[in-house]
């Protein structure tokens, strides 16, 4: 379960993101509540999805630099990846049914 892995480096996260399959990245923080109950929809999204996507986490705390590119302002924040390039943006969280729907969207 890569989603469960520690947080990425930047060099890391920018490598994930240029495969071909989708990638959701989860922009959190260990002392966000909302992050933690997201955490456990996400464990279920990634069991759901197996080798169709890629799930991984960012801890905003830790990755300043990466903030400031994406311009957070919020935790969660989720963003689905695709070759390289952002697709779909949200702050918040979704059951984990609508998740699936919109990662699934862009796979090819």
């Amino acid at each position: 379960m890569q989603y469960a892995n520690a947080n990425l480096s930047e060099e890391l996260f920018l490598q994930s993101l240029s495969q071909r399959k989708p990638v959701l990245v989860d922009f959190y923080a260990d002392w966000c509540e909302p992050c933690k109950y997201l955490d456990e929809i996400l464990k279920e999204l990634e069991i759901r999805l197996g080798e169709k996507a890629d799930i991984l986490k960012v801890d905003i705390d830790q990755q300043e630099k990466l903030v400031e590119v994406y311009q957070l302002r919020s935790v969660p924040t989720l963003m689905i990846f695709s070759e390289g390039e952002l697709k779909w943006r949200m702050s918040g969280f979704k059951l984990v049914h609508e998740l699936e729907a919109d990662v699934l969207s862009f796979v090819k």
